[in-house]
């Protein structure tokens, strides 16, 4: 509606102002309450003292006025010393009439009471209760009638110095109260703010870390370690910004890492791809001209020999973005001891210069569940990694072992080994042992997707891949989840995949 005035929103208090107002209220409510307890406790009491007295007026009074049955009006006991100043004493009739009343004076003898006096304290039983009366001219009376007999007489204290006792009592209680809630305030005061000092710093820690500019070159301030006290809610909230602000530190340095890795990737790969793209180009240019310099047959085979490459590079690396997206395999029981031997077997067809070995488990059956062609790239990218990085006549052991529970690849050789400050990023994609990017031979040496491919294949089978490394050996194992329980296979079942290996690596096998 139009008109309609917006009301400013009211500015939150501070903690601490809240929490001030908070414990003073629950002070004032609690001594309040604690001084109308007293007052109404010591009010009861005093007043059931005084009551007390009331009557043990009364009966004195019944029993000088019992001397003098036959005078119903006789008040002379008023006279008698002992009966405190304002004492009032009253005969009355059978129906509770007032017949005689008057009231005792200091150094003074009795004074009868008038009319209008009297009238007050008519209505009054013999029921042994005590009445409060406001007598004219006299003030407040506790009164009580006793009976003995046919003698009635009302008897009465003047309730003027209880009341004052008590208001002073009040005024007291209400005074002590009022200064030890003062004095509670300023201790919670004190209490309070010193409390919240730590909680404070750690809040103008948070603000300057939220001035601070994020990126290279920036510090992030923490949160000192004498706030951080695990057994205060400030010091939780402290370590807490801490641990926030050392997670923030790492996840810069991972973003600042991952962007680093793909920078090198994109630069890794556009170089990998650029090669033979150069080499076909080249070729097909100097084809082109028809100049004779080259034979057009050997052009046409390096043009394929260099699209042959680059297409394997392209599909190496549309795996490797499928295995990342986390797409589903096509998953079938996989005779692992087979697919190990058929890829040695492949690997010693396309080079002989090697030692190749092989090592099989007799019993008991070594299989897994998974995709048994990307299985099998993960061996043979082992194999090839094996078979590049070493010197002609290295022997490569290739062995499966298997249990209830898991089967292990694992692929060795007595070659030179990993260069130490290589092994941490052996997996990582586009790493080679030739740092640079400009090789002799093009064709030497993979693109540095061989292991980073196996280690993929592996964790999207839920397995574990390791290397172990030194001079005079090296290791590579893969670790993947057993397909079969123990004892599902007979030792003929292996005698039998054994008999169905390739003969030159039947008489490799060890048993």
């Amino acid at each position: 509606m139009t008109g309609t005035r917006t009301r400013p929103r009211r500015r939150p208090r501070a903690t601490r102002t809240r929490l001030l107002l908070l414990v003073g209220a629950t002070l004032a409510v609690v001594c309040g309450a604690t001084a109308l307890t007293t007052a109404l406790f010591q009010r009861a009491y005093v007043m059931g003292e005084f009551d007390g007295r009331v009557v043990n007026a009364a009966e004195r009074s019944l029993g000088d006025a019992a001397l003098h049955p036959s005078s119903s009006t006789y008040l002379g006991f008023l006279r008698d010393d002992g009966h405190p100043s304002g004492m009032l004493a009253a005969r009355l009739s059978g129906d509770g009439k007032v017949l005689s009343a008057a009231v005792a004076v200091q150094d003074a003898p009795p004074r009868d009471l008038d009319a209008a006096q009297r009238a007050a304290l008519t209505g009054l039983r013999a029921d042994g209760s005590q009445h409060t009366r406001t007598v004219p001219g006299l003030g407040a009376y506790r009164l009580t009638v006793l009976r003995s007999g046919g003698v009635q007489v009302m008897t009465g204290l003047p309730t003027a110095d209880v009341e004052n006792m008590i208001g002073q009592l009040v005024l007291v209680e209400a005074a002590v109260a009022a200064a030890g809630l003062a004095v509670a305030g300023c201790v919670c005061a004190v209490v309070v703010r010193r409390q919240l000092r730590p909680l404070g710093r750690v809040a103008a820690t948070a603000a300057e870390v939220a001035r601070a500019p994020l990126g290279p070159g920036g510090t992030l301030t923490r949160v000192p370690v004498h706030d951080t006290d695990p057994d205060s809610e400030a010091g939780q909230v402290g370590a807490a910004l801490n641990h926030l602000l050392e997670r923030v530190r790492h996840s810069e340095e991972s973003v600042r890492s991952g962007e680093e890795r793909m920078r090198r990737f994109l630069a890794d790969a556009s170089h990998e791809l650029r090669t033979p793209l150069a080499s076909i180009a080249g070729y097909a240019e100097l084809v082109n001209r028809g100049t004779g310099v080259v034979d057009p047959v050997l052009a046409w085979r390096r043009v394929s020999a260099e699209s042959a490459r680059m297409t394997a590079l392209v599909e190496d690396l549309l795996l490797l973005a499928r295995l990342d997206e986390g797409d589903p395999l096509r998953t079938a029981r996989v005779d692992v001891a087979a697919l190990v031997a058929e890829a040695v077997w492949e690997a010693r067809s396309a080079d002989s210069s090697h030692d190749w070995q092989l090592e099989l488990p007799v019993e008991p059956s070594a299989s897994a569940t998974g995709d048994a062609p990307l299985l099998r790239r993960a061996v043979a990218a082992l194999l090839s990694n094996a078979r590049t990085h070493t010197p002609v006549g290295t022997r490569i052991v290739t062995s499966v072992e298997a249990s209830h529970d898991h089967c292990l690849i694992s692929v060795r050789d007595d070659g030179p080994g990993i260069p130490p400050p290589l092994l941490p990023t052996v997996f990582e994609r586009f790493t080679r042992a030739d740092t640079s990017r400009s090789r002799a031979d093009a064709s030497a040496g993979g693109s540095g997707l061989g292991l980073s491919l196996a280690l993929a294949v592996t964790e999207a089978h839920g397995g574990h891949i390791a290397v172990q490394s030194a001079p005079g050996r090296t290791e590579f194992t893969i670790r993947l989840p057993s397909g079969t329980e123990p004892g599902a296979e007979k030792s003929g079942d292996a005698d039998l995949r054994a008999a169905a290996l390739p003969p030159r690596l039947r008489r490799q096998l060890v048993r």
